[in-house]
């Protein structure tokens, strides 16, 4: 399975080797981070990957993504699923930059293209949530074209559904560059 690519950005699956460098902070061969990078959130994210490899196998193409640049290549933070789709077809999704990568409307660049990328493999929906107050995050899914499903005290839940056929069999809604 390759990189997804968009305008600006590359989405990299990470492999086990990966994960486990994120983990123990080591920059894996020729990867270059950004200074902030990563944030506690991939090394989460990556600790999940890495449990859910060693529980279950390796989750492809439903596992995590590195977010990098393509200008530069610099990896700025983290967008993958939460495992592979359950029996209603759904999935979950998370994702996360770095301080110095927010507010350049990346999260919602690399979330428009998860969602892309689920539909095509005929996911049904795709769930994710924030923060009350996480303003920021909610308007990353909202502008994605999640919407908001209900609330409990701690987060505000969102999700996005499909019911006719998957976007590979027509015209997709948001273009991936090759």
């Amino acid at each position: 399975m390759g990189d997804l690519v968009t305008a600006r950005l590359v989405l990299h699956p990470m492999t086990v080797g990966e994960a486990e460098c994120l983990v123990a902070g080591e920059v894996d061969g020729g990867a270059r981070w950004a200074p902030d990078y990563p944030t506690e959130g991939d090394v989460s994210a990556a600790r999940r990957f890495l449990g859910t490899c060693a529980s279950t196998g390796d989750p492809k193409p439903f596992g995590n993504y590195e977010v990098r640049r393509r200008e530069d290549g610099m990896a700025i933070g983290g967008v993958g699923f939460h495992g592979p789709a359950d029996a209603n077809g759904g999935v979950t999704i998370g994702y996360g930059l770095v301080p110095s990568a927010r507010g350049k409307g990346y999260a919602s660049e690399a979330l428009r293209a998860l969602l892309l990328f689920a539909r095509a493999r005929g996911v049904a929906s795709v769930r994710g949530d924030a923060d009350h107050d996480n303003i920021a995050s909610q308007h990353v899914m909202t502008a994605a074209g999640m919407r908001p499903t209900g609330q409990d005290e701690r987060v505000r839940y969102f999700e996005i559904a499909w019911t006719d056929a998957p976007a590979d069999s027509g015209p997709r809604a948001w273009p991936l560059c090759r």
